[in-house]
């Protein structure tokens, strides 16, 4: 019997991936069991899935940095999503890694985030019972609240690589590494991008110190660090930069957290986000049967908690329904006869 495409995409994968890649055909799997497709591998398959979903279409109108921003140029949660897969691709391919497995990670990484971007996070782990955090948020949206409760069945790979693509995260595969370093990549060095397009950065207010390491421009940065992680892991168990590389590169993000995520002119919205935020979660937990039924099942059918299922829908709104769902509850309209 002849093989299928996806039998003969493993072959290859067999020949050409590093000893250290994750093959397809090696996958632990997924919890519910499924019949194989004829030509796409797992990972093809999760990638799919993940991009056809609904979570990952609202990543359009959620906040990366500017709330609600008026500008086209600036990133959103999905462009950044994007760009994170294409960093970690572009990676992946050179250090012979599972380029369908780093893009399923990159793409479902921050399929949780809510409205208003960490902004939004940080409110709802002020409020949920149980906390709330976006990495497993990300989790709970492909386990448990995609397709109208039934989930995305991915495989174990993909889910512990979403999970754990945090600068504190420990991923399994190599692959899934790849997308947490490239997410640090594509944020610090966007962010810069977005904020000097806003006026509130020019090049000359980076730091020389750092800059004399990382380079004088955005695309200078992204080849010094995407080449330092490429040259240093080529042939290895594990991904590594040059020491003073990475340490560049995270003193910038601690340049960018004081500079631009807190206490900046981006984040003069801050406290009315954060009202909108609390305002809607205290209305839904005393009005719960006015979110959609699928919702109200997790609670009916599953047993979560009232909290935890209230914060699922708040997270999973877009800035811009946010606040239309705001304005439609708190905001008097004008009488119309």
């Amino acid at each position: 019997m002849a093989k299928t495409i996806r039998e003969t995409i493993e072959d290859r994968e067999e020949v050409w991936l590093s000893p250290y890649a994750c093959r397809s055909a090696l996958s632990a799997g997924r919890d519910e069991p499924e019949e194989p497709c004829d030509i796409r591998t797992d990972f093809q398959r999760d990638r799919d899935r993940i991009l056809h979903c609904k979570a990952f279409r609202r990543l359009k109108h959620k906040t990366q940095v500017f709330l609600a921003p008026a500008g086209d140029h600036y990133r959103t949660r999905l462009t950044h999503t994007l760009e994170v897969a294409q960093i970690a691709r572009t990676i992946s391919r050179a250090l012979s890694l599972n380029e369908d497995l780093t893009e399923a990670i990159a793409l479902g990484h921050d399929i949780g985030h809510t409205p208003f971007g960490h902004i939004g996070e940080r409110m709802l782990n002020s409020l949920c019972e149980e906390g709330f955090a976006h990495y497993t948020q990300s989790i709970r949206v492909v386990e448990k609240l995609e397709k109208d409760g039934k989930g995305l069945n991915l495989t174990r790979e993909v889910r512990d690589g979403i999970l754990n693509h945090r600068m504190s995260g420990h991923p399994s595969t190599m692959e899934g590494n790849v997308v947490r370093y490239s997410d640090k990549i594509a944020y610090i060095n966007h962010d810069i991008d977005d904020a000097i397009r806003a006026g509130m950065l020019t090049e000359s207010m980076l730091p020389s110190e750092l800059t004399d390491i990382l380079g004088h421009s955005v695309r200078e940065r992204l080849n010094a660090l995407i080449h330092s992680l490429i040259d240093n892991s080529l042939g290895q168990p594990e991904l590594s930069m040059d020491s003073d590389m990475e340490e560049a590169m995270l003193d910038m993000r601690r340049f960018m957290f004081n500079t631009v995520y807190t206490g900046s002119k981006a984040q003069e919205e801050e406290g009315k986000a954060r009202n909108l935020i609390r305002r809607l979660y205290e209305y839904y937990m005393g009005h719960p049967e006015e979110m959609p039924e699928e919702y109200l099942n997790l609670v009916w059918i599953h047993g979560d908690s009232w909290s935890r299922v209230v914060c699922d829908y708040i997270s999973g709104m877009s800035d811009d329904y946010a606040i239309h769902t705001f304005k439609k509850l708190f905001v008097p309209r004008s009488w119309e006869y």
